[in-house]
């Protein structure tokens, strides 16, 4: 990188339990001894590992395809870009074409990676894979939503216009479309 830092020394797991655990979820409390020999507890989500992916579609038409779905956590309706797990034996690109045909209805030509970002690494070992997709042709897949996902296509130059709208504002969203901007060079 740009900067130079002391190589960190990483704080020692003196132990390590699950303390909670749900259908979907599992917290764990972590007992750490830092460098300094402070002693914290801290608790972390213990995911499945398998990786998940966000895919930015971008139609000829210079559209980006959106979709408002659903989301438990704010009981609201989000606007955002397709995303989902990884199945186990799919890698991360296959992962992001499935995806798109279950919630858009479209497939990839051109799929390509834009980033590796953590979701809340101060609580998850999670990370999402970020796509972007050019090149897209009709082929729906059978997904496991609830309801269809409404789609909501958006201008492409028109992308900064997305920032004022209230429920787009999924950080995940917001960062894969300004990793889209990047990649595209928008002005």
């Amino acid at each position: 990188g740009m900067y130079m830092t002391k190589k960190s020394i990483k704080p020692e797991i003196l132990h390590a339990e699950v303390v909670a655990k749900s259908r979907l979820f599992q917290i764990e409390q972590v007992h750490l001894r830092f460098s300094n020999q402070v002693e914290r507890q801290y608790e972390r989500m213990k995911g499945n590992n398998r990786g998940a992916v966000m895919v930015v579609p971008v139609l000829d038409n210079a559209q980006l395809l959106l979709g408002r779905e659903y989301a438990a956590g704010t009981h609201s309706y989000e606007l955002g870009f397709p995303k989902g797990l990884v199945d186990p034996g799919e890698t991360a690109a296959e992962a992001a074409n499935r995806e798109l045909q279950e919630e858009i209805g479209y497939g990839s030509n051109k799929l390509t990676h834009l980033m590796e970002l953590s979701l809340a690494p101060g609580y998850f070992a999670s990370k999402m894979q970020i796509f972007l997709a050019e090149d897209l042709y009709q082929s729906e897949l059978e997904g496991d939503e609830p309801e269809p996902i409404e789609m909501v296509p958006w201008p492409l130059e028109q992308w900064q216009d997305l920032l004022q709208l209230q429920d787009f504002s999924e950080s995940r969203s917001v960062s894969a479309l300004f990793l889209a901007q990047n990649h595209l060079k928008l002005k």
